[in-house]
């Protein structure tokens, strides 16, 4: 992969974006895309948590491929709306029009497609609905779940964080998780979460802000 002239003007001024490009190169080099989608045991009946589920198409490949169970978590109204009527023949996948975070409230989200995040600029963004995920993990059966995959814009450094602070980390058997890096000091959050996940899971793969897949080693 040749980096554009846009992206090299980036890194040269802010270059701790380096560990993101290099690792995409080699993500690319090594053709992992494919590899987001083999999992080793999952079935009919697996449950999978699909955490920012955008147009559904991860979910309806897990699905098509090994008949799970599963539950897509996406609080933009508009993409939750049409993830809805994608699936309302399907009774093995369940809809859920919020996001899992920390506490119950909401957040505003940019309307940009598959990279819709948090943002502060209310004038330009939707409304979508939180729940905490500890209330939500009490609540939810069965108390083990397969595998869960995270792309949620940042958000991922207040869910995994609260799941760990919860306990319910361990009750997922696959955690396959997009770092995101906005800024600088997003390395050293990436590290204090990827220190949490290490207490219960270990690192199957990784590249750095691009894709990173972690097992449970305790149950």
């Amino acid at each position: 992969m040749r980096i554009s002239l846009k992206h090299w003007l980036r890194l040269r001024r802010d270059p701790w974006r380096k560990i993101f490009y290099d690792a995409f190169r080699q993500w690319k080099r090594d053709k992992m895309e494919a590899k987001r989608y083999g999992f080793e045991g999952l079935g009919p009946d697996s449950v999978v948590f699909d955490v920012g589920g955008f147009e559904g198409n991860w979910a309806q490949d897990i699905h098509d491929r090994y008949g799970s169970s599963v539950h897509i978590f996406e609080p933009h109204p508009t993409f939750a709306t049409a993830l809805n009527k994608r699936f309302e023949n399907n009774p093995k996948i369940t809809v859920h029009a919020f996001a899992l975070g920390s506490k119950a409230g909401q957040l505003h989200l940019s309307d940009d497609g598959d990279a819709s995040s948090a943002v502060n600029d209310k004038a330009n963004s939707v409304t979508g609905d939180v729940r905490a995920v500890a209330e939500f993990m009490k609540e939810f059966e069965p108390p083990a779940i397969d595998l869960m995959k995270i792309n949620i814009e940042g958000g991922e450094y207040d869910l995994l964080p609260a799941l760990a602070a919860s306990g319910d980390l361990a009750r997922f058997g696959i955690v396959q998780v997009q770092f995101h890096q906005f800024r600088e000091s997003d390395g050293a959050l990436r590290d204090s979460v990827r220190a949490d996940l290490a207490k219960t899971h270990s690192e199957a793969w990784c590249y750095p802000f691009v894709w990173e897949e972690w097992h449970r080693t305790q149950a």
